[in-house]
């Protein structure tokens, strides 16, 4: 009787508490699991069939994207002939060039500059803080016009010269906000107990401050990367020269405004425009994908981080 009645009040006791949870840690239906089940695998599907059929016309022939009409899903017999001749030293070859110059070197620069203006603004004695703050903010809610965006270039001599796709996006300023909520995240007595040892502001800066920011560092790297390998506009604006084109333009070039890729290799029949356009796509989004998984594990701690507990 006293083990009946036990397990009675075991039993409800365990219907209180799960009646007490939150509706979001509660085990969902299956049928609402198989929901989310068909939801996710569509979602994948969206996403993954149009790379696929890119790539399958990039490497498909003449004969198989006409009867595909242009866009094939899955090529049965590939080949590279649209890779070959976009590498063959033409004008894709010279653009990819330009656009991993103006990225790592891009890239370089704004890391350090936001890294020194984040801790700067994260200290709290810094001559000058909270104008300097005021203006970073300024900014991040009004952003220059095209125009005289335009003019400062050019008066700079920025002109047709790949620094035009460097500096004027050097420094963005929701970036330099995560990095200085993540400084200021971290205690202050590490900091203390440095200088209590001798150690200059920049050897805090490199010896305490960046070993324990790696995160949010890597994050904000990325960030910039992806922004400098996918401008296309500053090279509109700024370059003359077709030759110093990076690869987003020259992909806008023959891809979005559909002009036609006059490179033929020699004894070889050309591979169709499709294949042509597409595998130039290809090539402009290989490099972000090979980068970002290596880097993803940081997302969570550089973001959440600096921008919850900021």
């Amino acid at each position: 009787m006293i083990s009946s009645t036990a397990t009675k009040r075991t039993g409800r006791e365990r219907r209180s508490a799960a009646s007490d949870r939150p509706m979001w840690m509660g085990k969902p239906h299956p049928a609402v699991q198989a929901l989310k089940a068909v939801v996710l695998t569509v979602a994948c599907a969206l996403v993954i069939l149009p790379f696929v059929a890119v790539i399958s016309t990039s490497l498909s022939d003449e004969e198989t994207v006409r009867q595909a009409g242009g866009f094939v899903l899955w090529t049965s017999d590939p080949t590279f002939a649209a890779y070959q001749q976009i590498f063959s030293g033409g004008v894709v070859t010279r653009s990819v060039m330009v656009s991993t110059g103006v990225t790592l070197v891009g890239t370089l620069i704004s890391i350090v500059t936001t890294v020194a203006l984040a801790y700067g603004l994260a200290r709290p004695k810094t001559l000058g803080a909270k104008p300097l703050l005021m203006t970073v903010l300024f900014t991040l809610l009004f952003a220059p016009g095209l125009i005289p965006s335009y003019l400062m270039v050019k008066e700079l001599g920025l002109i047709d010269s790949y620094w035009a796709l460097i500096l004027p996006v050097a420094v963005n300023a929701f970036n330099v906000i995560v990095v200085r909520s993540f400084f200021m995240d971290i205690p202050q007595e590490l900091i203390d107990s440095a200088r209590i040892d001798g150690a200059s502001e920049f050897t805090v800066l490199t010896r305490i401050v960046l070993p324990l920011s790696r995160a949010v560092i890597a994050v904000v790297a990325l960030f910039y990367a992806v922004g400098y390998w996918n401008a296309f506009f500053n090279a509109v604006l700024y370059l003359n020269d077709n030759s110093k084109w990076p690869l987003q333009l020259v992909l806008r070039t023959f891809v979005v405004q559909g002009q036609t890729y006059q490179q033929s290799l020699d004894g070889s029949i050309p591979p169709p425009q499709a294949a042509l356009q597409m595998a130039i796509l290809v090539v402009s989004i290989v490099p972000i994908l090979i980068v970002y998984p290596f880097l993803q594990k940081h997302f969570a701690k550089g973001m959440l981080t600096g921008a919850v507990k900021g």
